[in-house]
């Protein structure tokens, strides 16, 4: 054998090992998406869970309010809706988080409620959720960008147009209000 065709066949040998290399770290960053977006899926899951033990709290004092308990009821089933589409549910997911500032902004005109032990824990559980919620939501962006460099980056970009690895969607809330954390401190 001659050296050129040696040469030829390590060549394409190099160029198939590094067209390996890029599907699999494609592959791996797919995965940690995944992973990451499995743990915010938890954690709302878990928010989800909450929200009517505290509509119901709430409830017991300020019957008249029932235009929020509405609207958070509403909030809450068009989050668990929209599971699997990332924007969708950041989208539903900052509305119920307004909606919940405004519970807790209600909650405030009534002392013996704020004084409820049964209140406090679950003003608690929430604090400790939304901060999970957070850290999650971090992560899973940190995932999603690593997976979008590896997309949109030479020679990266072509391994994953051929194997149509598309970007991933970051988790993020429309508007400044639905960014802010509910504000669930007793005071």
């Amino acid at each position: 054998m001659s050296t050129g065709i040696l040469i030829g066949i390590g060549a394409i040998v190099i160029v198939l090992a590094a067209i390996a290399a890029l599907y699999n770290a494609l592959v791996r960053g797919k995965n940690m998406v995944e992973e990451a977006w499995s743990s915010i899926d938890v954690q709302l899951k878990r928010r989800h869970d909450l929200v009517p033990n505290l509509v119901s709290a709430v409830r017991q004092y300020a019957s008249h309010e029932k235009n929020l308990f509405d609207e958070i009821s509403t909030a809450r089933a068009r989050s668990l809706s929209v599971q699997g589409d990332v924007a969708a549910q950041a989208k539903a997911e900052g509305t119920l988080s307004g909606a919940l500032s405004r519970l807790f902004a209600v909650a405030e005109a009534y002392p013996e409620l704020k004084a409820s032990e049964n209140y406090r824990q679950l003003q608690l559980s929430l604090a400790s959720l939304e901060d999970e919620i957070q850290m999650a939501r971090r992560y899973y962006n940190g995932a999603a960008r690593e997976q979008n460099d590896r997309v949109r980056q030479f020679p990266g970009n072509i391994v994953a147009g051929f194997f149509h690895f598309a970007p991933a969607t970051y988790f993020e809330l429309d508007s400044p209000a639905e960014r802010a954390v509910p504000d669930v401190s007793a005071q």
